[in-house]
This record gives structure tokens, C-alpha cells and sequence, in this order.
């Protein structure tokens, strides 16, 4: 899934297949020979179904350079002030490097101690440190800002795990839900108790999907999507590998019933920010609108979207 190109085009250059990542000799040569003579392939488990490579993804952008050249954030980034791998500095200078405007910091929260998620006074602290960084963005005239945000877990019943009053000081709030994922039940009522929580802004990672390990919930996608869109909530494109959460066909259905749409990466490690072409691609297939996406606004005009 992340090779960063497809097998066969690296066969027809001539190249060595042993340059992708988990290659040797002996893989080589039985990829060579699907390559010349294609087996039947059966039907993936429905968990498998659904998802963009990479080499796919990337070329499904390179086809839209637009979207690559316009785009001003990434909306879902993880540090070590939760389950991160890299401290706020270091993804933050990252993310200035690759042109971005702004970008979410959105650690966990309290509900999910498994993920080291912060309480208010931790996220009050973080705030802080997120003023200094964005300060010393300003003073080397870097147009690059953070965004206090946050991840915020929800209860199976959509209710977040976090003081209002501390969510109302930060600039973003994605809610997720963690728990109760493998249920088989119509999850409807949930989803649109969630959208409808007046402190989300973003619906995360929404059906809770994993590559290989988990389905995910079900719903009557476009009651959801309708609620969301009442409500003025977004719905987020998670573009980790194995979440690709929505996927193209939600996504499509998402914009249809005229839901806003977020973009991240859900980056814990620095490399995952470059999954961003997941996210990019699934919204260039599903043929979302940019106008509708947050990560092509300007930060004043999302602040305000926000706000709203």
C-alpha cells in the first residue's frame, strides 16, 4: 500500500524490483511472474475494500497539481503532548516547510489515557507553548501559524470528555470516537448526536476503520451527512494508510448532502505527514468541491468558519 510506486512501473523502466521497501530476490521474482502472467486474484475481505495505494494517490495528484499548489493546512497532527513521536517545535517547522499557511495540533484528550490524553491543565499548558512557537514565527516573518486544536474522544452517546469552557479558548476541535467500534448495529443516532455536539467542529476519522483489523461502524451515511451539514460540522478524510477514513464513495455522498469536509494526515510520526496525497486524492475522485474543504481557507476565513 505505501510503496511510493506501483511494481509493474517499476518493471517496465528496467529497474530492479528489489528497490521497494520489503523486496528481496525472491519476492522480485514472484512479483515478476504475476507481472507476465496475472493469477486470478480473489476477492479482498470487505476490511481490505476501499483503499488507495499510494502510488495511486500520488498519481491521481500529480494529475490535479491544483490541489497540491492551493492547499493551506493540514487539520489533524499529533505531538508528544499526547501519543506523538515528535515534540510541537519539530512537527511545526516541519509543516512550515511544506508550505503550509496553518496547521491543527490535535492531541487526544483525557478520555483516552491509552494515548496519553491531556486534561485542561495540560491543554492550557499547551497553549502556551503554542503561543511561543507561533511567536517566534512571527518575528522571523514566517507567515506559518498553529492552530489550538485538539482531539477530543466522544462517547458512544456523541458527548465529548472535556470542560466547554476549554475547549471555547482553542480554534479547533475534531471529535472521535475510540470505544464501542466493532459493534455490528446501526450506528446512526450516534453519529448525528455527535455532529449535533455544539463544541465539534470536525467529526473525525468518522467510521472508525481499519485496514485489515476493523470494518467499522455503520449508518445511514446520508442522514448523517444531512445533520452535519444542519449543523454546520465537517467531516474529516483521515489520510493515515490504514484508516483512509471516509473513503471516496462517503466522501462523494458527503458532499452531496452538502457537508464540509477536513483533510488530515493524523500524523504521529513526522514521515506520516507526507500521507497527505490520500486525503487529496480521495477528495479529487469523489470530486469534492475545494470551496468546501477547510485546508483551502485562509486561516482567518476557518477561524470564522469556526467561530460559526
Amino acid at each position: 500500500m505505501t510503496w511510493p510506486e506501483e511494481a509493474s512501473a517499476v518493471a517496465e523502466e528496467g529497474r530492479s524490483l528489489t528497490e521497494l521497501r520489503g523486496v528481496g530476490p525472491w519476492v522480485a521474482r514472484t512479483l515478476h511472474g504475476w507481472l507476465e502472467d496475472p493469477p486470478e486474484v480473489p476477492e479482498p475481505p470487505p476490511e481490505r475494500r476501499g483503499f488507495l495505494t499510494v502510488a495511486e494517490a500520488r498519481a491521481v495528484v500529480e494529475a490535479n497539481p491544483e490541489w497540491r499548489a492551493g492547499l493551506r493546512a493540514d487539520l489533524q497532527v499529533h505531538t508528544t503532548y499526547s501519543d506523538g513521536k515528535a515534540s510541537l517545535e519539530e512537527m511545526a517547522d516541519l509543516l512550515e516547510g511544506m508550505g503550509y499557511s496553518q496547521a491543527g495540533i490535535t492531541d487526544h484528550s483525557k478520555g483516552l489515557p491509552i494515548a496519553g490524553g491531556m486534561h485542561e491543565d495540560r491543554l492550557a499548558e499547551q497553549a502556551l507553548h503554542i503561543e511561543k512557537v507561533n511567536a517566534g514565527f512571527e518575528a522571523r516573518g514566517s507567515p506559518f501559524r498553529i492552530l489550538r486544536s485538539i482531539e477530543m474522544n466522544l462517547s458512544p452517546e456523541g458527548q465529548g470528555d472535556m470542560d466547554p469552557d476549554a475547549l471555547g479558548t482553542l480554534d479547533l476541535v475534531l471529535g472521535a470516537f475510540h470505544s464501542k467500534l466493532r459493534v455490528t448495529e446501526d450506528q446512526t443516532e450516534r453519529y448525528v448526536a455527535a455532529v449535533r455536539n455544539p463544541t465539534v467542529h470536525v467529526l473525525a476519522h468518522p467510521r472508525c476503520r481499519r485496514f485489515g483489523a476493523r470494518l467499522g461502524l455503520s449508518a445511514d451515511w446520508a442522514a448523517v451527512f444531512a445533520a452535519a451539514a444542519e449543523a454546520g460540522t465537517a467531516v474529516e478524510i483521515d489520510a493515515s494508510p490504514d484508516r483512509q477514513d471516509l473513503d471516496v464513495d462517503l466522501v462523494r455522498l458527503a458532499i452531496e448532502e452538502g457537508a464540509w469536509v477536513s483533510i488530515g494526515t493524523d500524523a504521529h510520526y513526522p514521515h506520516e505527514l507526507g500521507w497527505v496525497d490520500l486525503g487529496l486524492a480521495a477528495a479529487i475522485l469523489a470530486g469534492a468541491p475545494r470551496e468546501r474543504i477547510l485546508n483551502y481557507l485562509p486561516r482567518e476565513e476557518l477561524l470564522e468558519w469556526a467561530a460559526r
